[in-house]
């Protein structure tokens, strides 16, 4: 493989999945603290309390990472930690963590990598309607511009949300906080929180950081007919594709939602309230945009059919646990950008991933993750393919550093490449973490 020496390769995280110390030190709750004590909505019934608890290990963890040769951190802030309240009074406990995190990574030489807002509102501001209130938009610009104004001389890169569509999940389908299931929430939700990216944009525009850059971070996962040549299965995979990253895409890029999306809205009477100016802030110019990428779907029309010839059709490729494997999806995603979009900004591959593969821990405490090393060079080799095709890609990141609490998949749904024990907090490295490492040094060495 082959890529530019100033290709980034990182690992990722996010605040209320590794930092744990949920109650420690002035941090507010956040929505998820107290979704996760609703009864069977977590599947192991863990909560995020201690998670990895890197609130405590940050320092040994940023170690981990120099060793594994990782260039670059993708980690999110905890709103509630520094605003336990989510506007108004500062806990500097909170800033205070961060601004340690983040020297350190730069006396390693890792390149912090920032995301304002990673799911975790805090549950003050859900109490006063959260997403659904617009007044949020405002509370998210003065706490973007808090951390612009502690953050923005050691931080270069900004992304202003991480993958909005889980807002949408947690006010329309309710398998995510705050748990409700309404789509008319839903679409309101997702009007507002892209609101508040252009918010965001525009506070780090006004804190004039040229050292930086703000971007969004939106995941792809493109949607194909089972059947190419079924005009169900094209209508259903086409609907799909507007309802989910186009609906982010296009206020984004296009500045206005598209059509056949506003005829679902209204047709379904889910039609979000916007105002003049709205679409205007929304599509701000940005930086770069982080894509996040695991997989494609595959839609039928005929949900038996769905269920009995997949594998089938698709050729049989798939992983142990069940997962397609697919790695052209990134690069479908790319083209998706560049060629539907006009993409004329830089794309980082902000996270990518595989949990649960079949895994072998021998007496020694190694783990033998192989299908998980397959998984993320396919990635890589089709993210050179859009290099290749003259695509700007700028970066990987693989998600994850460490096993961590995966929402409300709790602690069964491992990422890591780095196995954590959550009685004892031991780290240990996967295969797929040498392999990972042994990769950046000879991508770098040949570049």
């Amino acid at each position: 493989m082959k890529f530019d020496k100033n290709f980034l390769f990182g690992v990722a995280t996010s605040a209320a999945q590794v930092e744990g110390a949920a109650l420690e030190d002035g941090r507010g709750l956040s929505i998820w603290d107290t979704f996760a004590r609703i009864p069977g909505a977590i599947a192991d019934g863990s909560l995020p309390d201690p998670t990895c608890d890197m609130y405590h290990h940050w320092k040994s963890d940023i170690q981990l990472m120099k060793e594994l040769n990782i260039e670059s951190y993708r980690f999110s802030f905890s709103w509630s930690r520094i605003l336990p309240d989510g506007k108004g009074r500062i806990n500097e406990k909170g800033l205070d963590y961060y601004k340690r995190m983040i020297d350190e990574l730069h006396k390693q030489g890792i390149v912090p990598n920032a995301t304002i807002y990673h799911w975790d509102l805090p549950y003050e501001l859900e109490r006063e309607g959260g997403w659904l209130n617009r007044d949020i938009v405002n509370w998210y610009g003065e706490y973007a511009s808090l951390l612009f104004k502690e953050f923005g001389d050691s931080v270069p890169i900004w992304a202003t949300i991480n993958e909005p569509v889980a807002t949408y999940v947690g006010y329309a389908m309710g398998f995510f906080a705050p748990g409700y299931k309404n789509e008319k929430y839903g679409r309101q939700v997702n009007h507002h929180i892209l609101f508040a990216h252009g918010e965001g944009v525009q506070r780090f525009r006004e804190a004039g950081l040229k050292d930086a850059k703000i971007g969004i971070v939106v995941d792809i996962w493109n949607h194909h007919p089972l059947r190419p040549d079924n005009e169900e299965d094209q209508r259903l995979a086409e609907m799909e594709n507007e309802k989910t990253y186009r609906s982010y895409l296009n206020p984004i890029f296009r500045g206005c939602y598209s059509d056949k999306l506003l005829h679902y809205m209204e047709e379904n009477h889910c039609m979000p309230q916007m105002e003049p100016g709205d679409m205007e802030k929304i599509s701000r110019k940005i930086d770069f945009f982080g894509l996040n990428c695991y997989n494609r779907v595959v839609d039928c029309a005929d949900p038996d059919l769905l269920q009995n010839r997949k594998r089938e059709i698709l050729g049989g490729n798939y992983l142990d646990d069940g997962t397609e494997f697919y790695p052209k999806a990134v690069y479908d995603a790319a083209h998706i950008l560049h060629d539907e979009y006009k993409l004329d900004i830089p794309i980082y591959v902000t996270e990518n991933g595989l949990a649960n593969c079949k895994q072998q821990v021998e007496e020694d405490g190694s783990i033998h993750d192989t299908e998980r090393i397959q998984y993320l060079n396919g990635f890589l080799e089709w993210i050179e393919k859009a290099i290749n095709d003259g695509i700007d890609i700028r970066g990987y990141y693989v998600w994850s550093l460490l096993d961590n609490w995966e929402w409300c998949g709790g602690h069964k749904a491992r990422y890591g490449l780095v196995h954590v024990d959550f009685d004892t907090q031991q780290r240990t490295c996967k295969d797929s973490a040498v392999w990972y490492k042994n990769k950046i040094a000879e991508v770098k060495k040949d570049s």
